[in-house]
């Protein structure tokens, strides 16, 4: 299994409010994770950094190989212990006082892969059959794209696509969306941020992700298409690749 972490603060930003990374755990399973933080100052990005710090030094401290029902648990558990985290922070902090983050996250083995999710941030899963995304936006162009009442190209040019619905650190409890999939050798899996969804059209990442080059030069491609179209929000990705046997061999 390949992967790569990119973050970039864009055009506009004076800082990144983004956060994320991949860990191979005792147990030989890979967490992968996007978050991005909001809230006033730059409580944004205590929120982001908190949330993969915890998540690290927990995965580190892992050393069972998951079913992908234990991997649910985990991740649901997990994310539910960084919400109280950052909402405690945010109540005893004056300067961090409503800030949050959004999170995407997923435990790959070579068999499956389990995601879990709040906010808009996505991710999405890329095969020979094409990319397909693998959360539902907790947003407010989210919930009136899946009632029909606009397109998700209408989304992506809305006025109100920033209205988070679901966000970790605002409220004392969180709904966690947690869900378990096959995947096979050859495939991908990208995390992302809005900062790259609201520039990029599911067409053009699957364009991207269908390209004969590196990881490195697919996430950073994606993040210079976004900053070319403005850069108006920050850019993370963490992309990942399901590696053939062909591919092992060869890198050894």
């Amino acid at each position: 299994m390949d992967a790569v972490f990119r973050t970039d603060v864009g055009q506009v930003r004076p800082h990144n409010e983004d956060d994320g990374a991949f860990a191979i755990g005792e147990n030989g399973l890979l967490l992968a994770l996007v978050a991005d933080g909001m809230g006033g100052h730059q409580a944004g990005d205590v929120a982001s950094k908190m949330t993969k710090e915890y998540l690290l030094s927990k995965w580190q401290e892992m050393n069972t190989v998951f079913s992908p029902k234990e991997a649910e648990k985990w991740l649901e558990d997990s994310i539910h212990e960084v919400n109280e985290h950052i909402f405690t922070h945010s109540k005893e902090n004056v300067q961090c006082e409503g800030m949050g983050t959004t999170l995407v996250a997923a435990i790959c083995s070579d068999q499956f892969v389990t995601v879990a999710h709040v906010g808009d941030s996505r991710i999405y899963m890329k095969t020979s059959a094409g990319l397909k995304q693998m959360t539902a936006d907790h947003s407010l162009v989210g919930e009136l794209v899946r009632s029909g009442q606009i397109t998700e190209d209408e989304a992506m040019h809305h006025p109100r696509k920033n209205v988070i619905l679901r966000a970790l650190g605002t409220e004392e409890s969180i709904k966690v969306d947690v869900n378990t999939i096959d995947w096979d050798p050859g495939s991908y899996l990208l995390l992302c941020s809005d900062g790259l969804t609201d520039k990029l059209s599911d067409h053009e990442i699957d364009e991207e992700l269908s390209k004969d080059v590196s990881l490195e030069m697919m996430a950073d491609r994606l993040i210079e298409m976004a900053n070319e179209r403005g850069g108006e929000d920050n850019v993370t990705i963490t992309l990942l690749r399901h590696s053939d046997l062909q591919k092992d061999v060869s890198d050894e």
